[in-house]
């Protein structure tokens, strides 16, 4: 049954051209758009391009943003059209149903972050010591937690312009506080304690050792086995708003 939902899911999804190009083309382009804002920085020899560092966060951070966004307005449609309510009163199981859509919006996460980081490393030059199989993983476990995210939000939302309104809420804080902006030791002590057990964060941690260091280290993967713990606790939460009616 959660098959069988996974392929319900990805031919409604094959079918929305325009969720196909935001989930596999606006990723390419916005990266593109972050190498260009660089491409005339006057650099000392040897020294490290600023793309180099930026481009690489930006591989998890905007998988993270489309994945949710996609997953939190899809499963919003289904919730408000009817759907998920007659899904439930047959007698598919709610685990089922809850992870068919999450393995379905992760199979579009793993071939958006396929495609993103091809684009930063063979059409931009992205240059760090770590391989891409690894940045892949990182943002493949990125965007399933957009997805997770978006599966619990879409819950405590009635119209898409209120699930777009959890951005400002779940997503952005996020971004602010993970360390791409300002080093997380030099934070406000509130701040770093905030920082210190959001997502993203983990994140950011494991790209950057892949970064430094060109084989995978106990850090990174510690740093992922956290994420893809936050990523199995969001979805049961979401699991818990999903109640069949008598």
């Amino acid at each position: 049954m959660m098959l069988a939902t996974t392929a319900r899911v990805l031919d409604q999804l094959r079918h929305d051209h325009r969720s196909v190009a935001l989930i596999m083309v606006v990723p390419a382009l916005l990266l593109a758009a972050v190498y260009f804002l660089f491409e005339n920085e006057a650099l000392p020899s040897g020294y490290p391009r600023t793309f180099d560092r930026v481009g690489l966060m930006m591989l998890a951070i905007f998988p993270f943003v489309v994945m949710f966004l996609v997953t939190s307005v899809t499963m919003l449609r289904e919730r408000t059209s009817g759907t998920l309510e007659r899904l439930l009163t047959t007698p598919i199981h709610i685990a089922d149903l809850l992870f068919g859509y999450a393995l379905a919006f992760s199979i579009m996460a793993a071939l958006q972050s396929i495609v993103a980081t091809a684009v930063a490393y063979w059409a931009f030059g992205l240059d760090i010591k770590g391989g891409p199989w690894l940045v892949v993983l990182i943002g493949v476990l990125n965007a399933v937690l957009g997805v997770a995210l978006g599966l619990l939000c879409s819950a405590f939302a009635r119209t898409e312009f209120q699930a777009v309104q959890f951005m400002p809420v779940v997503v952005i804080p996020q971004i602010l506080l993970c360390g791409l902006f300002v080093a997380r030791d030099r934070m406000n002590g509130v701040l770093e304690a905030i920082s210190n057990v959001l997502p993203l964060t983990f994140s950011v941690d494991a790209l950057q050792e892949i970064a430094g260091k060109p084989e995978a280290t106990p850090a990174m993967w510690n740093d992922a086995a956290v994420m893809a713990a936050i990523v199995l606790g969001v979805l049961v939460l979401a699991s818990l708003t999903l109640r069949r009616r008598t």
